[in-house]
């Protein structure tokens, strides 16, 4: 097979915020032949030369349906992975680690030419001090106190093995910034502020301080333009990590501009506490486990993935976040499970 063309590609998680970004990509690519899009539920999305079925990697015995979807994949995209229950590691342990483990055996034992998995920041240790931005060659062993990072970084332990015992696999692994895009917008507050919360409430005049602390400064990148960069990666001769953000960094000052508010000095602690409190009442999903991965998290270094895929952000980080506060307000979504729009307030 030509590097720079792929018969069939599997996209697994294909109805999330990257799936559905992904596929619309894949669908409009000439040198992509055929898509099988999965996940849990069909969408009702339709597109040319893209087909849908119903795969769950947290069942066993789903593993058969698995392996004959992936039998004639010239290349499998592994971006499934479940954010909740938060107060059920053990859960969310069966779908993402034991059902990347599945995908990854599937993709083994059908010889499929390439591998791409959406690994993530989360992966990464905490980064060095003074802030300076890592390189994929940074330590991903993760941030202990919370179920997501943990689980990133045994799987970029379970890719280390299956690299070395599978040589003639080409193994992409993506480790983007936090992905934001309007369509996603209804399905991440359902997963990090709670089903009930108001989209309204996110108004620059309803908010006029800002809450600042230690640790407040993170990247963000538009997700489309991360489907373009696993597009790419697909369709080039790489592998290994990538790292992937848009600029400029964004902390309080960045925030402040952005939602019109002034940004006052809190405490980390008074922030973890009252979320933390929160939590276990059950009030918000998002735990003081992945506020604490938050502060830690490293920048990222994107100089590999321009160079190597000469891929270029075409959005900031700024406008990635306009568009996902304009999907809050609006209740915006997709014709997925995971991505459905619903107005609150």
């Amino acid at each position: 097979m030509n590097p720079s063309t792929i018969p069939r590609v599997v996209v697994i998680g294909a109805t999330g915020n990257v799936g559905t970004s992904l596929v619309r990509a894949l669908a409009r690519e000439p040198r992509v032949g055929s898509v099988l899009g999965l996940a849990r539920r069909r969408p009702g999305i339709e597109l040319p030369g893209v087909e849908w079925a119903e795969v769950d990697l947290s069942r066993e015995g789903d593993e058969p349906l698995l392996a004959r979807h992936v039998a004639d994949a010239d290349a499998v995209v592994h971006l499934a992975w479940r954010f909740g229950p938060t107060h059920d590691p053990a859960e969310t342990w069966r779908t993402n680690v034991l059902g990347a483990v599945r995908v990854f055996d599937a993709v083994a034992a059908a010889r499929v030419p390439v591998l791409v998995y959406a690994s993530s920041v989360g992966a990464y240790s905490p980064g060095p001090a003074g802030g300076a931005p890592v390189s994929e060659a940074w330590p991903t062993h993760g941030w202990p106190g919370a179920a997501y990072t943990r689980e990133k970084a045994y799987l970029e332990r379970v890719l280390d093995t299956f690299e070395r015992d599978h040589p003639l696999i080409r193994v992409v692994r993506m480790r983007p910034a936090f992905l934001f895009k309007e369509e996603s917008a209804s399905g991440q507050r359902r997963i990090f502020a709670g089903r009930f919360f108001p989209g309204q409430l996110v108004r620059p005049d309803l908010l006029p301080l800002l809450p600042e602390f230690e640790g407040l400064r993170f990247q963000v990148l538009h997700t489309e333009d991360a489907a373009d960069a696993y597009r790419k990666a697909l369709l080039a001769d790489v592998r290994g990590a990538f790292n992937l953000a848009a600029e400029p960094v964004i902390d309080a000052a960045v925030l402040g501009e952005l939602l019109n508010a002034r940004p006052v000095r809190v405490p980390a602690r008074t922030v973890r506490g009252a979320l933390s409190a929160a939590w276990r009442l059950r009030l918000v999903p998002a735990s003081p486990g992945l506020f604490d991965a938050l502060r830690h998290m490293p920048l990222l270094a994107t100089e590999r993935a321009r160079r190597e895929l000469e891929w270029e952000p075409s959005r900031s980080s700024v406008e990635a976040l306009e568009a996902f506060l304009r999907g809050v307000r609006a209740g915006t979504g997709d014709d997925t499970g995971p991505l459905a729009g619903h107005r609150i307030g």
